[in-house]
Order: C-alpha cells, then sequence, then structure tokens
C-alpha cells in the first residue's frame, strides 16, 4: 500500500479519493467537496489517499494540525475511512500509522478524532489501535438563521 498526500487541484481528489471520502461523507458532490478543500486548506486541512498495489485508492483520510490550549498541538483526524470492499484488509491501520508518524514528526502530542456514535465498528477499530475516549465531544446544529 501506498499512501500520498494530495493537494489542491490534483485530480486524484475527485477521481480517486472522493469515492472513497462518500462511503464516510455521502453527501459530498464534487463541488462541495472543493469548496470545502478550498476552504479548509489556509485552515491546515489536508488529505491524504491510500493505494493499492493495483494503483485503486482504496482508502482516504482528510486531517489538520490543530494548536490549542488543551492539548498544545494535536493531529485532528476529520475524516478516516478504507473503501468498503478493503476493509480489514489493514488500509485503516495504514493511515492511522502514516497520521501518527506525521503528527510526531510535527511535535504534536496527540493524534485525536471523533467518531459518530453510531459507528461502533469504527470504535472497535479504533479501540483495537490503542485509541481511547479521552472526552466527551458536544455539538449543537445551528439553523442558517442562528448566526
Amino acid at each position: 500500500m501506498k499512501i500520498i498526500d494530495l493537494e489542491p487541484g490534483d485530480p486524484r481528489l475527485v477521481a480517486d479519493m472522493l469515492p472513497v471520502l462518500r462511503e464516510l461523507r455521502p453527501h459530498l458532490t464534487p463541488e462541495l467537496f472543493a469548496e470545502v478543500y478550498a476552504e479548509g486548506y489556509g485552515q491546515g486541512l489536508r488529505f491524504s489517499a491510500a493505494y493499492d498495489g493495483d494503483g485503486r485508492c482504496v482508502g482516504a483520510a482528510g486531517w489538520r494540525i490543530v494548536a490549542g490550549t488543551c492539548d498544545i498541538r494535536k493531529l485532528y483526524v476529520d475524516d478516516l475511512v478504507a473503501r468498503g470492499d478493503a476493509r480489514s484488509a489493514g488500509v485503516g491501520r495504514g493511515l492511522l500509522a502514516y497520521l501518527e508518524d506525521r503528527a510526531r514528526e510535527a511535535g504534536c502530542r496527540l493524534l485525536d478524532l471523533d467518531s459518530g456514535t453510531q459507528r461502533t465498528a469504527a470504535h472497535r477499530f479504533y479501540f483495537r489501535e490503542r485509541m481511547g475516549v479521552i472526552a466527551f465531544h458536544f455539538g449543537k446544529e445551528l439553523d442558517a438563521g442562528d448566526g
């Protein structure tokens, strides 16, 4: 497996990675994805794609390095997904190891992610990868007129 970072404008973002990412984020259209990445890139958002030996994209990770008072510096994983027919083949583990290496190189103290409460299979995977539940994440959805 080969993992590469994809910069804005790289045609592989939409052609290769977006179909895999849509397994986790089905609401993303190519246009919305381009808008989000254009805005998010300036905020540190990056995408990495995992390719198998046949050159097929089998995994995607969206991530950023964040500085803050709580953890000082962490690598936050926005998205982590393996293609459905490539799950349990080491893709998720490979992506997490890649991101952990990136975090260490950047001097991060923590590799952090949120996972929806309904994603129990993902939770089992994260526990197997020696990740723990270290906080509750709270959110409040806002109507467009609320802010």
